[in-house]
């Protein structure tokens, strides 16, 4: 396996490094991550699709993109994978297609063949699909096959966010690239690096995303309680005090970011779903346990798979807009925790999907590093 990077400047693509001196034609997968407002100025599959004439091409906007060590905004970055023996099939459906965001990614999964399917990765629309749902969905039809991936991004203006396959990325859509074979070792690890504070307790009344009561009482007010002097910032310094929630049946708790607040209803919209009876806590952020988190992440990553060809890296914005200029420490982190000679890139999102560390359920994280390795066998 090899992957190689690519960056869009002055209206050409170029390579980070050409010393394997491959031909273009033979890859056959080729990632597209960049600025919302960049893909509609430029053609980009048109130019990938004339780069790599054998290739499948998937593109998704984000909130940022990774470049090895190096966190841009409102850039384009690809990376073209060439395979040795694994082999690529792809699906792609539109939300407007279907009831939900579960039945659509039931159609998504079933549209991929079952047999040596070994892995799946997916990208998804960040603003019209319900995350959830969706998660619900893939591991419903995917059975004990691994998925990861992430929403799509739009920085951090939460508007609409694009993704296409094989085309020029629009809203709706959700792809799925599968990987077949037996030759592909695929490992993950997610990580926060929250601190939780206060009592653990119980949500009592919720609908889907949206949270109204914990303890029987009102959960924006019981909210605000613990904010102090950054209640006066809502909804903005939501981002530093989401909440560890942890669902019946689950033992490891899943972060989830507020996305908005109503005063009138005293209500709590979150990025994925908060059910009825799980289990909350406050959390805030911590910088350095930030920063050591992503390191973390790599490490769980590396624990059967000690030399990768290549990590993606998916964050959440909210780490972005919390780390600041520190952004590319967590980036940095990674990088150390791997072998010199990993290539690394990625995004952030507006989602991670992957398993918990342990667990080979998949999940929709918020407010993680979320790191998925890959290293062809011979």
């Amino acid at each position: 396996m090899n992957a190689k990077l690519f960056n869009y400047n002055n209206s050409q693509w170029l390579a980070q490094s050409d010393k394997e001196k491959l031909k273009n034609d033979e890859f056959s997968l080729v990632l597209c991550f960049g600025g919302k407002n960049i893909f509609p100025q430029i053609d980009a599959f048109g130019q990938l699709q004339a780069l790599f004439k054998n290739a499948d091409i998937a593109l998704c906007s984000t909130a940022g993109e990774i470049y090895q060590e190096t966190v841009l905004d409102n850039s384009l970055i690809a990376i073209a994978f060439k395979f040795e023996s694994t082999k690529i099939k792809t699906s792609t459906v539109n939300i407007n297609a279907y009831k939900n965001s579960y039945d659509a990614a039931i159609g998504l999964i079933n549209n991929l063949p079952k047999p040596d399917l070994s892995y799946i990765m997916v990208f998804s629309d960040g603003s019209l699909v319900n995350g959830s749902e969706l998660i619900k969905g893939l591991n419903y039809a995917s059975g004990n096959i691994l998925v990861t991936g992430g929403l799509a991004g739009d920085d951090a203006n939460f508007r609409s966010t694009l993704v296409g396959l094989n085309r020029n990325p629009t809203e709706g859509n959700i792809i799925a690239i599968g990987f077949y074979g037996d030759k592909l070792l695929v490992t993950h690890g997610s990580q926060g690096g929250w601190d939780m504070f206060g009592l653990e307790r119980t949500v009592t009344k919720s609908q889907a995303n949206v949270l109204s009561e914990i303890n029987e009482q009102s959960a924006l007010d019981l909210y605000k309680k613990y904010l102090g002097p950054d209640v006066e910032n809502l909804a903005a310094s939501a981002l530093l005090f989401p909440l560890a929630l942890t669902i019946q049946g689950q033992s490891e708790p899943i972060v989830r970011t507020i996305l908005s607040i109503d005063e009138e209803k005293k209500t709590m919209t979150f990025a994925g779903d908060i059910p009825e009876n799980s289990k909350v806590r406050l959390m805030r952020a911590n910088f350095d346990k930030l920063i050591d988190a992503s390191s973390k992440a790599a490490e769980n990553s590396l624990k059967n798979n000690q030399k990768p060809d290549f990590a993606l890296l998916i964050s959440c914005v909210g780490r972005k807009l919390i780390l600041g200029p520190r952004t590319e420490e967590e980036v940095e982190a990674v990088a150390d925790a791997f072998p010199e000679d990993t290539t690394m890139a990625g995004f952030y999102s507006y989602g991670e999907i992957s398993p918990f560390n342990s667990s080979g359920i998949c999940q929709l994280h918020n407010q993680t590093m979320t790191i998925t390795s890959f290293y062809e066998l011979p």
